[in-house]
């Protein structure tokens, strides 16, 4: 799909407020309501624009602490691999799953309530898991910016 500079400037503001009334945006973008509303839908079905969220704040949620987990498997194979992709998506307090190149083969963004917590969520993840070789935690000590905002630029 072709992103017309009027898309650029739609994506722009949905980054920014998904609720944003199609009346502004098609002001901001100089087009009709109407074209917004076909551009939304033409990006929704092109996958361009894969969801429309709110960003919740894990803290006021009960969720203070946040992890980067290094994860390295003993095997590689596919079907592991996918085992483990299942796993890890299934698992609520994982926000975020990488297969990564280097030492590591995922790398996880977890939160938990407090250590406990995150050990148990270490011996579900694992220790129960005969094909995790190893697992390095960091603790996130503060989240200085956190997005899922793709660069719009021309």
């Amino acid at each position: 799909m072709e992103i017309a500079p009027s898309d650029r400037i739609i994506l722009s503001m949905l980054q920014a407020n998904a609720r944003e009334r199609l009346e502004t945006i098609a002001a901001e973008a100089g087009v009709s309501v109407a074209t917004i509303q076909r551009r939304i839908r033409a990006m929704k079905a092109e996958g361009v624009i894969a969801a429309d969220v709110a960003q919740l704040s894990p803290a006021a949620l009960g969720y203070p602490m946040s992890f980067v987990i290094l994860v390295e498997l003993e095997r590689e194979r596919i079907d592991q691999l996918d085992a483990f992709r299942r796993k890890v998506r299934a698992e609520p307090q994982v926000q975020q799953c990488y297969y990564i190149t280097g030492d590591a083969d995922f790398a996880l963004i977890a939160l938990a309530r407090d250590m406990d917590d995150y050990q148990a969520l270490t011996h579900r993840l694992f220790f129960d898991d005969s094909n995790v070789k190893r697992f390095r935690t960091s603790v996130v000590m503060d989240r200085s910016k956190v997005s899922l905002d793709v660069p719009l630029e021309d």
